[in-house]
């Protein structure tokens, strides 16, 4: 049994970028044993994919407010004692970064990343054993899946394949289809007007009889949730979710319209009918992998508008 350890430890979007490489993986090698290191907050992504069997969680976010703490101290010991338990055939740095590599150091075994020139951080570079050239114009998912591929010598073909299944619909949720609206991301200048939310999502009530689910996953974004709520027929507030509840809340989504945020790259892994908005950000690096029944729209400076959004919206449904 080959056992296998992935450094990919924040955040959200980037786990899920990396969950299609653990699929090509398992496929080539089934008596893999994958374990995955990463942040505490973001360790239930890595535990959803099927493939992995361990995840070993990293407080470093953390850690780094007390670091004079005895306590720190001490789980750090026990995370270090853990990586040098593991008697790794390869560990794989996908994330580029020293805040990896050291980790990745530490579990003492073949450690494979990113060459000098492919890296994010160069100098997390000279941390590894082997280093591998893959493209930085490559976007995120198919760097890992090359990186992945080199490290273990076979070659990725195909579509991307996330491998994950979307669980239980919630059940405080009544029956029928409903639309999922990801309106929370992590700066300002990367969400969707209010008032276009509200447009669109009365519209979607009138044509389709959908109410609007609004998630949320902080008391900011709670506050935009009810106010859009307010504003559309019959939308509901999502409770509070875990990462698991919320793939069960998306996945049996009929639609889902989402600004660049790591729940809108894992509502692309469910497979649902998907659009995908960018006002800040460059979908050619960092967008939902396009398929019939998912699209980006918008870029860097280009926010789409309402009527868009619902022409996107009806080509990905009939899809």
């Amino acid at each position: 049994m080959m056992q296998l350890l992935i450094v990919r430890t924040s955040s959200m979007g980037d786990l899920i970028h990396t969950w299609p490489a653990v699929t090509d993986l398992a496929e080539h090698f089934p008596n893999v044993e994958i374990s995955w290191l990463a942040e505490e907050g973001f360790a239930d992504i890595a535990r959803l994919h099927p493939a992995v069997r361990r995840v070993i969680p990293l407080a470093w976010r953390r850690w780094r407010r007390s670091l004079l703490s005895p306590t720190t101290w001490r789980e750090m010991r026990a995370l270090k004692a853990t990586l040098q338990g593991g008697r790794w055939d390869w560990v794989i740095d996908s994330q580029g970064l020293l805040k990896s590599a050291l980790p990745a150091r530490l579990a003492q075994g073949p450690l494979v990343g990113y060459d000098f020139g492919s890296i994010r951080e160069p100098l997390a570079s000279l941390f590894y054993d082997r280093r591998l050239t893959v493209p930085r114009t490559l976007n995120a998912i198919e760097r890992n899946r090359r990186l992945f591929g080199q490290a273990l010598g076979y070659n990725p073909e195909g579509a991307p394949r996330f491998g994950i299944g979307a669980g239980e619909r919630p059940p405080w949720l009544t029956e029928g289809g409903y639309a999922v609206f990801l309106h929370a991301t992590s700066r300002p200048s990367k969400e969707w007007p209010e008032q276009a939310w509200i447009a669109l999502g009365k519209t979607l009530a009138e044509t389709e009889g959908w109410p609007v689910v609004l998630p949320w996953g902080n008391d900011t974004e709670k506050a935009r949730a009810e106010r859009l709520a307010q504003a559309m027929p019959a939308a509901v507030v999502a409770p509070r979710l875990s990462l698991p509840e919320a793939a069960g809340l998306i996945g049996h989504a009929a639609a889902v319209v989402g600004v660049d945020t790591g729940l809108t790259h894992l509502a692309n892994a469910l497979d649902v009918p998907l659009v995908a908005l960018y006002t800040d950000t460059d979908p050619a690096r960092t967008g939902v992998v396009e398929t019939a029944w998912a699209t980006n729209l918008g870029g860097i400076g280009a926010c789409p508008t309402p009527e868009a959004v619902l022409d996107a919206l009806r080509r990905v449904r009939q899809a």
